[in-house]
């Protein structure tokens, strides 16, 4: 049963004033209509996951320095890397850790210093090549050239430590040593 009542209200969404046709209408359009619910939906979800979450207790690292034995999570925090590369230090012998239970590995504080003391600092010193892009190939031009993969030949330049010069977007490698290894 529709009314021939028109009444003058506000939108709740724009504020804008419109004529309702019943006394409860809320927003002059759809389009008001559904940016609000949004607005709602959004202002729910929000509240949820406020609710979810618990609240964090955030780490200090000068509790960390302190203690005498670490665990990996907070060996991994203070040094600033992975709790999986703490375990690869730990692998690799370089990390001296006591495993107590199956999942509870504590590492000494005293081991930890000790491995920054024993660290060396490797320098990285550029190879002076004794060649130029003219006497080279590309690697996409030594792929073609000799049919091998990409894939094979990185492999070969690696294993072999094959000197490259990198100019830009190439990557170059001496004709002579290709020609040699290839058999031209």
């Amino acid at each position: 049963m529709s009314s021939n009542i028109k009444v003058k209200l506000n939108c709740i969404e724009c504020s804008r004033e419109f004529i309702g046709r019943t006394t409860v209408t809320k927003y002059c359009s759809t389009k008001c209509n559904r940016s609000n619910y949004r607005r709602r939906l959004r202002k729910q979800n929000l509240e949820v996951q406020v609710d979810s979450t618990e609240p964090s207790i955030p780490i200090k690292i000068e509790d960390f320095r302190n203690r005498e034995f670490l665990t990996v999570t907070q060996v991994s925090k203070l040094i600033g890397c992975s709790r999986q590369n703490v375990y690869k230090l730990i692998r690799s012998g370089k990390l001296q850790a006591t495993n107590l239970l199956e999942k509870k590995t504590i590492i000494k504080r005293s081991d930890l210093d000790m491995m920054f003391e024993n660290l060396k600092i490797q320098k990285v010193e550029k190879q002076a090549h004794d060649f130029s892009v003219d006497d080279c190939y590309t690697l996409s031009e030594v792929v073609g050239k000799f049919d091998i993969s990409e894939k094979a030949l990185y492999e070969y330049i690696k294993r072999n430590d094959i000197p490259t010069l990198k100019e830009g977007w190439f990557v170059y490698v001496p004709k002579s040593i290709m020609d040699n290894i290839f058999g031209i």
